[in-house]
């Protein structure tokens, strides 16, 4: 259980990272990585952890954040 819960922590730290240092980006791509960050989270946290409610998360995240501002 702690070890499920260090892994989303890094990979939500991780995701962070990542999008601070895209600063470069589009409003529509960073729009897509914000959601897909928060739709893993949300996935993971849903689900216990399960690794596919985490990337189904992260898709259905990352295209509702890519349907923003169009």
């Amino acid at each position: 259980m702690l070890l499920k819960r260090s892994f989303s922590v890094a990979i939500l730290v991780l995701l962070t990272l990542s999008i601070t240092a895209c600063g470069h980006m589009s409003n529509r791509g960073r729009n897509t990585a914000i959601g897909a960050g928060i739709g893993a989270v949300g996935g993971a946290i849903l689900t216990g952890g399960s690794a596919i409610g985490t990337v189904g998360g992260a898709a259905v995240g990352g295209v509702i954040g890519h349907q923003i501002n169009r």
